[in-house]
């Protein structure tokens, strides 16, 4: 197994940049960056594409311009014209259930009440892809969660969601290369040393 797509979930727009909602894109711009390549709008595909090499590997970045709640679109038309497996693809969320400054790595598996993950697994038909999930914290009530994560969090949750993203940066080459059970065990020991 390789990773072919990686896909950073959030909303386009200036007024969305900088909300917790849009940390797959946030980790997406900072995988370009490091690989020094550029993202591209590309109309066909519903969104904006960076090509990178990683591990030896072509990969695609792929930032879905199509809002939160039709990521799937977006996600489905660039595997199809490139021949992408559902299992060849990582997907990066924020996650509500994971503290913030923490990231974990999953397969498959539900949405959690994620919309852009409910969208893709209905588009795709499939859950069989991989998850990147960024941890932003709860806010402790169900009915605060969609003002949450529309928001940008204070200069110290900020700082500490970028160690989560530097530390998913640090092990991105082994999941690409399939070698998920070391890129946890990196995680989990640069959290600790955190």
């Amino acid at each position: 197994m390789t990773i072919k797509l990686i896909v950073g979930l959030g909303n386009p727009g200036k007024d969305y940049q900088a909300h917790r909602h849009n940390v797959g894109f946030w980790f997406c711009d900072a995988l370009a960056h490091l690989y020094i390549s550029v993202f591209k709008k590309e109309s066909k595909f519903f969104g904006e594409v960076a090509k990178v090499n990683l591990a030896e590997t072509n990969v695609l970045l792929l930032k879905p311009s199509t809002y939160m709640n039709a990521s799937g679109k977006s996600i489905q038309s660039i595997a199809k014209f490139y021949q992408i497996n559902v299992d060849e693809i990582l997907i990066v969320h924020d996650e509500l259930d994971i503290d913030s400054g923490f990231a974990r790595i999953k397969f498959s598996g539900g949405h959690g009440g994620h919309n852009g993950l409910r969208n893709t697994i209905k588009v795709l038909n499939n859950k069989n892809f991989y998850r990147l999930r960024i941890g932003i914290g709860h806010p402790g009530d169900k009915s605060k969660v969609t003002d949450f994560v529309l928001h940008a969090p204070n200069k110290s949750e900020f700082e500490v969601i970028q160690n989560a993203l530097f530390n998913s940066l640090n092990i991105i080459e082994q999941i690409v290369k399939g070698d998920i059970e070391s890129a946890m065990r990196m995680l989990h020991t640069q959290e600790k040393e955190g």
